[in-house]
């Protein structure tokens, strides 16, 4: 028998958590994600050295809630967001330009590491999106868009925090993977 919701709201931490949809997934990622970023915030406030990257995180927090709330409620990412997003890419990038040369081992202090972990939660909320599509739920093409640039944008905010606190991460050479353009995982057949 399925597990139901309790009667008691005390015992219910989510009007959705027992869906066994990939949405309620996908929201409950999203919302670990915008957690996560305000711990990187708080990590930041007040450090002159990152006040540009304090306000543009400050900036961004909500819009998290907007990509979250995106395909079960009103749609809240459009191109205006990717574009914007797309500016402080751009701006990071220059940065650090010329100073990765391939993969690197994440390294550094507690806002380094938050934001890494805001890295993954990206991806897994792009994986979540993946699932959520393939149930037959319409996402917005806006949402996949912004969440994986996230994910890039964060990696790039690790290096410009580590750059000017002097950090170099130690370069990483995979043994599993070349530097070439990856292949599909290879399925076996029987």
């Amino acid at each position: 028998m399925p597990l139901q919701k309790s009667r008691d709201i005390r015992e219910l931490c989510y009007p959705f958590i027992y869906e066994s949809s990939a949405l309620c997934d996908y929201e409950i990622i999203t919302d670990e994600l915008c957690a996560t970023l305000g711990g990187v915030i708080s990590e930041l406030e007040g450090d002159d050295r990152f006040e540009d990257v304090f306000r543009f995180l400050d900036e961004l927090q909500p819009k998290i809630f907007n990509l979250n709330g995106s395909i079960r409620g009103k749609q809240a990412i459009f191109e205006e967001q990717i574009q914007w997003l797309a500016g402080y890419f751009d701006h990071y990038q220059s940065e650090i330009a010329g100073q990765l040369s391939g993969f690197v081992l994440p390294r550094g202090g507690r806002s380094v590491q938050l934001l890494h972990a805001c890295r993954s939660q990206s991806k897994k909320a792009v994986r979540a999106l993946v699932a959520v599509d393939a149930e037959g739920i319409e996402v917005p093409d806006e949402l996949h868009r912004f969440a994986n640039m996230l994910c890039n944008l964060f990696f790039r905010l690790t290096v410009v925090i580590n750059r000017r606190l002097g950090i170099t991460e130690p370069s990483y050479t995979s043994k599993s993977y070349s530097l070439k353009p990856p292949k599909s995982a290879k399925v076996k057949t029987s």
